[in-house]
């Protein structure tokens, strides 16, 4: 063998090595969360930290601080899928006729993410589970699949409740990630007792989100999405093209409401357009003016109330 062919081989040897070096590192920044990450962000006082919260952060902890004097029933399943422990909070404020379950954001915890949430299922006595996502808080594993693995989840609780309260009407809710969990859940074959959808401020796929970020932190998005692709598949064993938002509501009849902010810097608002474009059933838009991600309620809580009981009402009373 010449020296020439030598160099070759030893140059596509550097080339691979190097491609698996930046596949590692893209997995473990957009995918994993470590105990330590966990359990740093399981803290719903963790404040949103950009100056469009300055006013909304001292609302978020007197509503966490309320919610947290609540008590709760501890409640763990198993993940049909892959087996992963699955941890929620069951909040028991009426009788059993009706419950929402919500699912928290990226790197996010329930409480803090669902503070709104959990004031309305108070305040019209309904029942509410409040899910630890895999790889955070207290479910197990150590990587977030952006809804392709949390959408099964998602299905797995509607059945853990379907089944521990066979005439509930359930209500799927979630924000940012729990919002695409939920879409994407919508064509997953959930038990009839799911009436109606909520999503607020939920991303069109997870490529797109994915992409978004990475063009935006000034990386070479054209490198980053095929290695995190492949080494999701992998390392990890799912295909982040297996679903999406947009792909899921144009194949479902539940009726959803899609609830986005205007000024929504990490989903852009355009993204609800899509999905809400796409859905084939019983749908509703709201947009909440001003808005930044993740707070719409926030910013206009008499909106947000009043179009979400009206959608669930309307929803709950089909037969």
């Amino acid at each position: 063998m010449n020296k020439k062919l030598l160099g070759i081989i030893g140059a596509m040897g550097l080339a691979s090595a190097g491609a698996a070096a930046v596949a590692d590192k893209v997995f473990n920044v957009t995918c994993r969360q470590t105990d330590i990450q966990k359990e740093k962000n399981s803290n719903p006082h963790i404040e949103l930290g950009s100056a469009q919260y300055a006013d909304i952060n001292p609302r978020m902890h007197q509503l966490i601080g309320e919610a947290e004097k609540e008590k709760f029933e501890r409640i763990e399943i198993r993940s049909s899928r892959d087996g992963t422990p699955l941890r929620a909070r069951f909040y028991r404020f009426g009788d059993d006729s009706e419950t929402l379950i919500f699912f928290h954001g990226y790197r996010g915890s329930a409480l803090r993410d669902g503070c709104g949430g959990f004031k309305m299922a108070k305040d019209t006595k309904r029942n509410i589970l409040m899910v630890d996502q895999r790889a955070s808080g207290e479910s197990g594993g150590n990587v977030i699949t952006f809804g392709i693995l949390e959408r099964l989840d998602c299905r797995d609780w509607a059945e853990y409740i379907a089944d521990r309260f066979p005439d509930v009407k359930i209500i799927l809710t979630g924000v940012s990630l729990g919002a695409a969990t939920v879409l994407m859940a919508a064509d997953t074959g959930l038990p009839k007792n799911v009436k109606c959808i909520i999503a607020d401020c939920g991303y069109s796929s997870p490529k797109e989100i994915i992409c978004k970020v990475a063009k935006e932190g000034g990386y070479p998005v054209s490198l980053c999405w095929p290695l995190l692709k492949l080494s999701c598949k992998l390392r990890a064993g799912f295909d982040l093209d297996e679903s999406s938002a947009v792909e899921a509501v144009k194949h479902t009849d539940i009726p959803i409401l899609i609830i986005h902010g205007d000024d929504d810097r990490y989903v852009p608002c355009d993204m609800a357009y899509k999905i809400y474009d796409a859905c084939a059933s019983k749908k509703e838009l709201l947009i909440i003016s001003g808005a930044p991600h993740a707070a719409a309620y926030m910013v206009d809580e008499k909106a947000y109330v009043e179009t979400s009981e009206r959608f669930i009402k309307e929803c709950l009373e089909e037969k």
